[in-house]
């Protein structure tokens, strides 16, 4: 899955196990601009040093997993979790937004050829 938006908040990378590391950010996304999403997403391991050369801020595209998880507690309830970990966070430049928008018209469409003569070949 894959998301834009702006960086609004990035942590500090945590270790949780010896073995184990991850690191949070949150970005901004407003697929309606009136309502905009604050969406938590996490690094783990190596990928938690994506973050280094990116800034609260930063347009970015961010591709990810959509991850759950059971969990039965002591008493015996059963409880879900979900995360979003990110796998890839890059940062968009000028040169690539508006990428999604149509090249512009060629000048030759817009001739008329509706007569056989007129044809351009």
């Amino acid at each position: 899955m894959t998301v834009e938006g702006k960086i609004v908040e990035k942590y500090e990378t945590q270790t949780v196990k010896e073995t184990f590391k991850k690191r949070e950010f949150v970005l901004e996304y407003a697929e309606n601009p009136q309502y905009p999403e604050f969406v938590k997403f996490e690094l783990i391991q190596s990928n938690c040093d994506q973050l280094d050369n990116l800034n609260v801020g930063d347009e970015v595209s961010v591709n990810f997993n959509l991850k759950g998880r059971k969990w039965t507690d002591p008493q015996g309830q059963v409880k879900y979790f979900n995360s979003l970990q990110a796998w890839r966070v890059d940062k968009k430049d000028a040169s690539n937004q508006g990428a999604d928008t149509p090249p512009p018209t060629q000048e030759w469409a817009k001739e008329d050829f509706s007569k056989d003569d007129d044809l351009p070949f």
